[in-house]
């Protein structure tokens, strides 16, 4: 059963994709939010593995929120759901940590197969956002789009320390690394911390630079 959240300070929204959502056995509704604070408090609360989130809300954005969603629950999957597809927005969602980016003009079977790709580890990308990260990778080189404190753990990564040695060299708790790593991972498409160790010697970053 894939636990979703919906957050969204328009009731419309939210009570549309609670329609989308119903009648599909392997979804359950862990809660609807109206606000970025109340997103951070219910997924505190509900623990859903997938969260539908909107970009404007006050209080806070979702930019913010999801950052403090992931922060405290990193294996928790977030899905934007907004009206933006702008390639800045596109991206500082996905910096902020969400795994997929959905546009509110989706189908409402596009919508429960982007929940169960997100579920399933995958980045559902509505086709305008997908074009916007092909965009900046393209124009990137390799690392680029990782942040400095997401380099600084891949590097401590590849000499083979686990999160608690990391943490204890970068003096960050051991949660914040972990939600570093699985940032990096998802960022390269990587699927585990081998692969990232390797990757990392492969482009001159840590012990092998």
């Amino acid at each position: 059963m894939i636990r979703v959240l919906i957050a969204d300070d328009h009731a419309v929204v939210r009570s549309g994709v609670e329609q989308a959502l119903s009648g599909h056995e392997d979804v359950e509704l862990a809660g609807s939010a109206r606000s970025g604070p109340e997103a951070v408090s219910l997924a505190r609360l509900q623990a859903p593995q997938v969260v539908l989130m909107d970009l404007e809300m006050p209080g806070m954005d979702g930019i913010e929120a999801t950052r403090q969603i992931l922060a405290d629950r990193s294996e928790t999957r977030v899905v934007v759901l907004t009206a933006f597809s702008d390639r800045p927005r596109v991206l500082r969602a996905l910096d902020a940590g969400a795994c997929g980016y959905m546009l509110k003009d989706a189908e409402p079977e596009e919508l429960v197969a982007a929940v169960r790709a997100a579920a399933a580890g995958d980045a559902p990308l509505a086709p305008r956002a997908a074009a916007s990260v092909l965009v900046e990778r393209l124009e990137r080189r390799p690392g680029e789009e990782l942040t400095l404190r997401e380099r600084e753990v891949l590097a401590l990564l590849a000499e083979g320390l686990p999160n608690k040695l990391i943490a204890y060299r970068l003096q960050i708790s051991e949660r914040t690394v972990k939600a570093h790593v699985s940032a990096v991972l998802r960022t390269l498409g990587l699927s585990d911390r081998t692969q990232a160790a390797l990757w990392a010697e492969r482009h001159g970053i840590g012990r092998h630079a």
